[in-house]
């Protein structure tokens, strides 16, 4: 089910750049930021946040740096972990928020991660589905054989114009295949996006700038609320890297494995968004604390 009746877009302008957010709910309640992965946008959000906008939450999902139109600088420089980060963390200043909620998939994670380790008392509660804490992640590239097979794909994308030229034959043939359980509303926007001159190169350089290591800069161990939503048919991530991801977890942790594979919101919806809400509704006290004491 759609909630179009109570979905915006703002353009939310942060120093030289403009960022597309989507927008749902009241303002005055609390936020929820959300961090679309790649190759996506903050589309893939839509009926997610429709409903937690009616249960009394504030949902603000940006396209983005390199997705939303006006912010898509050119260089691998400009897409640095910490760049990255500050995008989102203005986004919710521009908002009047001085803690929210985070849930984020694929390298939306990988950035929320960061956030949520280098931030700690700006986030009341933190969902990542598909991708682990980055520690975790690595370690397992490093040591586990079947995880560095199925992260081959990010060497490759480190080559430079190659993995461009490939992703846009036929129309994005690659990128379709793995959008086959999207909407045609989805898959339209989507390519509106990636159809543009520099957002596929800038999606890219995401991997170009944060894992010239062969792994993202290491960070501590998490004291946030956490839930963690994997599925276990996921072609980028292996078992190893999602069930020892509770070794970095200090505070309440919830790991929920899923029959399903990498693109959850669209194969599990019900699923994700029944753990999303029992994890938002025990943790909402918290920012009512804060406020009372």
């Amino acid at each position: 089910m759609q909630f179009p009746e109570i979905m915006q877009i703002r353009k939310i302008r942060i120093g030289e750049f403009e960022f597309d957010c989507r927008v749902s709910g009241k303002e005055e309640n609390e936020l929820i930021i959300f961090l679309h992965g790649f190759p996506e946008t903050s589309h893939m959000w839509i009926n997610l946040m429709g409903k937690l906008a009616s249960i009394g939450y504030f949902c603000v999902a940006p396209d983005m740096r390199g997705y939303s139109k006006n912010a898509c600088p050119k260089g691998v420089k400009n897409y640095t972990l910490k760049k990255l980060s500050d995008d989102i963390l203005n986004i919710a200043v521009a908002f009047n928020a001085n803690k929210f909620h985070l849930v984020a998939h694929d390298w939306g994670a990988g950035i929320g991660w960061n956030i949520v380790y280098q931030n700690p008392k700006k986030i009341i509660s933190w969902t990542a589905l598909s991708v682990p804490h980055s520690n975790g992640f690595g370690k397992a590239i490093k040591m586990d054989k079947e995880q560095r097979k199925m992260s081959r794909y990010i060497g490759w994308f480190l080559f430079p114009i190659v993995p461009e030229i490939m992703l846009r034959k036929n129309d994005f043939e690659k990128f379709r295949k793995l959008w086959k359980h999207s909407s045609p509303e989805e898959l339209n926007n989507y390519l509106s996006v990636f159809r543009r001159k520099y957002s596929l190169t800038a999606a890219i350089n995401y991997y170009r700038a944060n894992f010239r290591k062969g792994k993202m800069e290491p960070i501590g161990d998490i004291s946030i609320p956490t839930l963690f939503i994997w599925g276990k048919n996921d072609f980028a991530i292996g078992k190893v890297a999602a069930e020892n991801n509770h070794k970095y977890m200090k505070g309440y942790y919830t790991f929920l494995e899923l029959d399903g594979g990498h693109w959850l919101i669209q194969t599990n919806y019900l699923e994700v968004e029944q753990a999303i809400i029992e994890h938002l509704t025990k943790n909402k006290t918290a920012l009512n604390n804060v406020y009372n004491n």
